[in-house]
């Protein structure tokens, strides 16, 4: 099984005259793994997944793979409402060279505990990639029981979680069911310090798209045990952390890009660009972070 920890950007999709940009794109997973990225994460809620087209999201997958050479793991973003969209999802990525899928429960159906293990049962079963599951109620509009959760880590195909209920027990709790070496990856940026302390294997992170080696740096010292040094980064991701999320995801992280020159800003709709407000904090948090535009 390939070894997955540290800090693993949730790529944003650079989009140039409504259709993906394909140049930049690689430029910036380029940027990526030279800043310290532990893997990358294309087409998640980040990468505006819920916008791309089929052909897009594999394409997306694909142009990752091949600009990662095998530096470091590729985990595609597999997820749908549709299980049968999540089975082409993941039998395409590991075509393309993948090396894990990250599905996350399906939301708006809000299909109950019954219909996660089914659904998450189904595909594990079928699928050629480590799975880890994405558990987001947040977004998906239901969350999946930790009891739930155990019975598909049974599973060998379920080999972690990317925890974002905001439920920093919830990290002990899934250790405590699941086992140690179960990994959880951290879906809130500014959770990160705690989740790590807790048992977690490193984060799958918004603020890595902007900030990828103070990240990097971040999720290291917390594996080496240097909670003092992690500290210290925490105090200076923070603001950003709370900027990229002033406005829907991910337009200020689009915008925080465009200022550093790596790509246009461009959202696909209904996500808009951030208001005047959303940029004044962006501005400010990149300015604390120490990052220049």
């Amino acid at each position: 099984m390939i070894s997955l920890s540290g800090s693993i950007p949730a790529l944003v999709t650079p989009f140039r005259d409504g259709r993906v940009d394909e140049a930049a794109f690689a430029r910036f997973v380029e940027w990526q793994i030279a800043e310290g990225a532990g893997g990358l994460v294309p087409c998640g809620t980040t990468g505006e997944s819920a916008t791309l087209s089929i052909a897009e999201h594999d394409r997306v997958v694909a142009l990752t793979v091949e600009a990662a050479a095998g530096r470091v793991p590729v985990i595609a973003g597999c997820g749908s409402n549709d299980t049968a969209v999540a089975e082409h999802h993941i039998a395409v990525a590991a075509r393309a060279g993948a090396d894990a899928a990250l599905v996350v429960c399906p939301y708006y159906n809000k299909p109950g505990q019954a219909g996660l293990l089914a659904h998450f049962r189904y595909l594990a079963e079928r699928s050629p990639l480590p799975i880890i599951i994405y558990n987001i109620p947040a977004r998906s509009a239901i969350d999946m029981a930790t009891e739930t959760m155990a019975e598909l880590a049974e599973l060998p195909m379920i080999v972690g979680c990317k925890e974002s209920t905001g439920d920093i027990n919830r990290v002990s709790e899934i250790r405590h069911m699941c086992g140690s070496d179960f990994l959880i990856f951290s879906g809130n940026d500014y959770m990160t310090l705690g989740i790590m302390a807790h048992g977690g294997h490193g984060s799958i992170s918004v603020t890595a798209n902007v900030a990828p080696r103070l990240a990097a740096e971040q999720v290291e010292a917390c594996l080496a045990g240097d909670y003092a040094t992690a500290l210290v980064l925490q105090d200076q991701l923070w603001p950003l952390s709370q900027a990229l999320f002033s406005d829907p995801s991910p337009g200020p992280a689009k915008y925080a890009l465009s200022l550093m020159g790596r790509m246009a800003p461009d959202t696909r709709l209904p996500i808009v660009g951030p208001s005047p407000a959303s940029r004044a904090a962006v501005d400010s948090a990149l300015a604390h972070a120490g990052i220049a535009p």
